[in-house]
């Protein structure tokens, strides 16, 4: 009987050992899984770090806000007294100004500061909470808007640059970066040597004065800009902030703020593309007064260059402005440059009409002394006489003979047979003269005198050269001080 047991003993032995072992095996297991076994030594203790806040908030924001227990479609204290929004302004970048359409572009961040109680909330620290854009859309924030603006947006690169920050009594920061191309009215009477005052308005666009009291959180303070903000054409001058009440006949008063800001307009660029090819137009039209009255395509080549530069010049001065019904003072100068141009043009006009007329009565002159025999010497040379025969003679040798008259005489046969006998050296040329009476001879004296600076037209270019740029330079000095 021993002998049949105790196979049955060990087996049953065996199969205890096995579960032992077994269950030993998943404990460890367990343990390694779960990171629970210890592996600290005796006597060693390691400190305990604190707790991660952000992961142990279990609760959400919007729970946190209490965002779901009110209704945010209404300003705080609604029914009750205006709520105040205060406003401050840091300019980032004045980037263009525009002439032609009278508007500026203008990037800036635009800070909202309010108190909502709605959003108060518990904190042991009284710490703060920020918060992106996707919250902006479930909470009251105020309706700013900017008023004449034509084209306005939020930047979103890369997202939404919009922060909100609630501290735990309630009060809210909203800040936003937006660019804005708002209108400006500019005056250009004085242009280019003018200066342009402009404005951005800031406006609240449902809310009157009754229900939204807008206003400078700092006064002047309120408004910074960066140092390094400048322009190509203008240089700014002066920002300031101001505040005023709108009223609408429809809907009733507004609180509006200002932006203001003041801006010259640097000269340089338009003396160099203006005002100084206007000018050397101008004295390059004067050469022509030095040129022969002869030289007729020199002289109106000359002219016509000029004329037609001048109107390059204005065309291409208006082209870049809009069109004002008033006159401009860059209007005033290349004006009257183009009637100095177109005078000078008009100066030769004169002086070939002038010098045709001269020779017409020089030749008939000419013919005249050819068609008549005149028996008397008179002294005169026989060089001189050959020298007025032609028709070249001077005006002395006309006013040696202004005292004498002219007479036609009929030729007796005997000269008229001499005068066809041409003589190969004649000494004395024959004239008829009558002696007139002394007063006759100084009426053409005078007569003479009067008409000794028309017929010479070389007196008109001399008086020309210094009349032209005495008036010019004269007009430079009125005009530089009335607008500089």
């Amino acid at each position: 009987m021993c002998t049949i047991k105790m196979p049955h003993l060990i087996k049953a032995l065996v199969f205890l050992l096995c579960l032992l072992v077994t269950g030993e095996c998943r404990k460890l297991r367990v343990r390694r899984w779960t990171g629970t076994v210890e592996t600290q030594k005796h006597g060693a203790s390691l400190a305990k770090k604190p707790p991660d806040v952000t992961k142990a908030r279990k609760t959400k924001t919007e729970q946190l806000l209490k965002v779901d227990d009110h209704d945010f479609t209404m300003r705080p204290a609604f029914g009750g007294p205006a709520i105040p929004v205060g406003v401050d302004v840091q300019v980032e970048s004045l980037d263009s100004i525009s002439e032609v359409d009278m508007d500026f572009t203008m990037t800036l961040y635009l800070r909202h500061y309010w108190k909502d109680e709605r959003l108060s909330f518990t904190s042991s620290t009284n710490k703060s909470m920020t918060f992106d854009g996707r919250l902006v859309k479930k909470i009251w924030v105020p309706d700013v808007f900017f008023v004449h603006s034509k084209r306005s947006f939020i930047h979103d690169t890369t997202t939404e640059n919009i922060m909100l920050r609630v501290f735990p009594d309630g009060h809210v920061l909203y800040s936003l970066r937006v660019t804005v191309t708002a209108a400006c009215n500019m005056d250009f009477s004085r242009f280019p040597l003018d200066s342009q005052t402009c404005s951005l308005e800031l406006e609240s666009y449902a809310y009157t004065d009754e229900d939204l009291m807008l206003y400078w959180k700092s006064g002047d303070e309120s408004l910074s800009t960066d140092d390094k903000i400048s322009l190509s054409q203008f240089l700014i001058q002066k920002f300031h902030t101001t505040s005023r009440l709108a009223f609408y006949s429809s809907t009733g008063w507004y609180n509006r703020l200002y932006i203001n800001f003041t801006l010259r307009r640097y000269i340089f660029f338009f003396l160099l593309q203006t005002y100084f090819p206007a000018t050397l137009m101008v004295m390059l039209s004067w050469v022509s007064f030095w040129i022969d009255r002869r030289a007729v395509p020199a002289r109106v080549s000359l002219g016509i260059t000029t004329v037609l530069t001048m109107s390059t010049i204005i065309t291409g001065v208006n082209a870049s402005m809009p069109r004002v019904s008033y006159i401009k003072a860059v209007d005033i100068y290349l004006w009257v440059s183009f009637v100095f141009v177109f005078l000078s043009v008009l100066e030769y006009a004169v002086v070939n009409y002038l010098s045709t007329v001269q020779d017409r009565r020089e030749r008939k002159m000419r013919m005249r002394a050819r068609s008549q025999s005149l028996p008397c010497t008179c002294g005169i040379t026989g060089t001189r006489t050959m020298a007025m025969l032609d028709g070249t003679y001077s005006e002395a040798d006309t006013n040696s003979l202004a005292g004498y008259t002219e007479e036609p005489m009929v030729p007796m046969e005997e000269e008229q047979e001499e005068l066809h006998e041409v003589p190969e050296k004649p000494e004395h040329m024959v004239v008829r003269l009558s002696v007139s009476s002394e007063s006759t001879i100084a009426k053409k004296k005078k007569s003479l005198r009067k008409l000794n600076i028309i017929q010479n037209t070389h007196a008109i270019d001399k008086y020309s050269r210094m009349i032209f740029p005495g008036s010019y330079i004269f007009f430079n000095l009125i005009y530089w001080s009335v607008y500089c």
